[in-house]
């Protein structure tokens, strides 16, 4: 069972009287008692939000469930593992995820390692909001991120993390946090993952390993993730069209599978060649037996869509299936 927090919009409400010789302090009052009620639960409300998932055991946290269109009102692509209470691993980071990361409760302090999948705006763009926020959480360990080699048009992951903090980077004046020499509270750790047709392990520490293989997303170079903690299994397709058997190999009985539903069913040209239908999502799924599939990157081609989503994945996957929306909670059973 999956945990999902909504927060109502709020709305401004007309008190109507029905005796207009009511005296103006009676007014004033219930319009006080009214304000109360009001912000006495939205502050609850906040307050569980940001701080039920993970309490106990493994859980994953959808802190952005969109593309990179600002239409769709979501968060770019962004993912959070937690595990009793703290928050371990973080995937990829797309715009308005700092937000969500702040408003889910988690501390940069508390991070073990930054994975990226890609580097495409909707999943790197809030990276550097990240690193500034943990200059002032004052954190004291080093924070490793690992991700994709570079080709001729995409930096690599030293090269993504350079261009922002090294000493000729835009934001240079944090450089202290990535320059060796220059005096820190912490340093950031780069590591260029070579994607491999198989998957392979490239982080491992305490109850903690991570894997990754290599995925088709176009020409840009590509990785998903399979992350192992606490004796659970979450894994993060990224983006791809799903060919090859690297990824089924890398989601094989995993606990939580979250694949990304980006293009509807019988999308053809560049947008196939980027990302894969719900035919394919459940063909993967299938294949690799995974026990619970989540649906995000979820964009206004297939939003609206998804009862011809569920359908076309039903036809080869029957377990578990939701679709994901900004803040989400998945405990992992």
């Amino acid at each position: 069972m999956k945990q999902i927090i909504h927060l109502p919009p709020v709305s401004h409400t007309e008190m109507v009287l029905p005796n207009a010789d009511w005296h103006l302090g009676a007014v004033l009052c219930c319009d006080a008692r009214l304000i109360f009620l009001l912000l006495f639960f939205l502050v609850t409300a906040t307050s569980v939000s940001g701080q039920s998932c993970g309490s106990h055991g493994v859980a994953m946290q959808v802190l952005g469930s969109g593309g990179p269109e600002l239409q769709d009102k979501r968060a770019s692509s962004s993912y959070l593992i937690w595990e009793d209470g703290r928050a371990r691993v973080l995937v990829d980071a797309g715009g308005g995820s700092a937000l969500r990361f702040g408003e889910s409760g988690a501390q940069m302090s508390q991070l073990d390692v930054i994975l990226f999948t890609h580097f495409h705006v909707d999943h790197s763009a809030d990276f550097p909001a990240l690193i500034k926020s943990s200059w002032f959480e004052d954190r004291k360990r080093s924070l490793p991120v690992y991700g994709p080699m570079g080709n001729d048009f995409m930096p690599s992951t030293t090269e993504f993390v350079s261009d922002f903090f090294g000493d000729r980077g835009v934001y240079r004046y944090l450089s202290e946090l990535l320059v060796p020499g220059e005096q820190g509270s912490y340093r950031i750790q780069p590591h260029n993952v070579q994607g491999t047709a198989r998957p392979a392990t490239v982080f491992r520490a305490g109850n903690l390993a991570l894997s990754a293989v290599r995925v088709v997303h176009g020409g840009v170079p590509a990785l998903a993730w399979r992350v192992e903690i606490g004796g659970k299994v979450i894994v993060f397709s990224g983006d791809t069209n799903g060919n090859g058997e690297g990824l089924p190999q890398l989601a094989s009985n995993a606990d939580l599978f979250i694949a990304h539903n980006a293009v509807p069913e019988g999308a053809t040209g560049v947008e196939r060649n980027l990302h894969m239908p719900p035919s394919v999502i459940g063909q993967v799924a299938s294949q690799a037996h995974v026990k619970h599939v989540v649906l995000s990157h979820r964009m206004l081609r297939t939003l609206g869509k998804e009862d011809q989503t569920q359908a076309e994945i039903r036809k080869r996957y029957s377990g578990p299936l939701d679709f994901a929306n900004d803040l989400d909670c998945f405990p992992v059973q």
